[in-house]
């Protein structure tokens, strides 16, 4: 498998496949917001986007990045979205980095995103399409948040090598700037659980894609069957 990995400036061609990678904390809290019960994410543009979204349908869910916020009901937190149930629920979410990097590969023929909490399922898809081609666009610190470049790398290990131990990627992950931000409350909406939370491996038996419906990006949980 031909793997580039790329920040999202890099980004100067759509490609075929694209898996989107942001651990601290995009799609982490994506891939909670599913555990939470929730039906499906639409990715958004803006903060005022999302906004109006919400102003459409009042029962969508909105969450961002950073403190709470008039007309938002949750913060891209792991540790703060497990106590919310949301059964059912459409999420809307918009972050700094996550939501711009699949955004920018929303034309590509397989939009995956993914964190360590669902690395051993995305990289059983990506097995199971047998993609000659993959593009993993590390999201954080224009292309060099070594977090999310750690875990595009183990993902893209594991899907040539069933058996390659996370250990090391997710030493990285702990060491990583974002992790220590958090850690320190550099960052604001944080949860002490998150940087624990961000690096709990395949925490989750699915994959995300994400697809245009209409005109909105839309993520949606994948299930892969078990292996052995």
């Amino acid at each position: 498998m031909d793997t580039r990995f790329l920040g999202i400036p890099d980004l100067v061609e759509t490609p075929s496949v694209a898996v989107v990678v942001d651990v601290m904390r995009a799609f982490t809290v994506a891939a909670w917001a599913f555990g939470q019960g929730a039906e499906k994410i639409v990715l958004a543009e803006s903060l005022d986007e999302a906004l109006t979204l919400k102003a459409r349908h009042l029962d969508w869910v909105t969450l961002k990045d950073g403190p709470p916020a008039p007309g938002f009901d949750a913060v891209n937190s792991p540790g703060l979205l497990r106590s919310i149930d949301l059964g059912g629920r459409t999420v809307v979410q918009k972050t700094t980095a996550g939501t711009v990097g699949a955004l920018a590969v929303k034309k590509a023929q397989l939009v995956l995103c993914a964190g360590f909490v669902v690395a051993e399922a995305t990289a059983q898809l990506l097995r199971a399409r047998g993609s000659d081609s993959v593009t993993f666009v590390v999201t954080g610190e224009d292309g060099q948040a070594d977090e999310d470049l750690a875990c595009a790398q183990y993902i893209a290990r594991r899907t040539t090598e069933p058996g390659a131990d996370a250990a090391e990627f997710l030493r990285r992950g702990a060491e990583s700037r974002a992790a220590a931000e958090l850690a320190q409350g550099v960052r604001q909406g944080v949860h002490p659980d998150d940087v624990a939370l961000c690096l709990e491996l395949d925490r989750f038996p699915f994959a995300m894609v994400a697809t245009l419906e209409d005109s909105l990006m839309v993520l949606r949980r994948q299930a892969v069957p078990a292996v052995g």
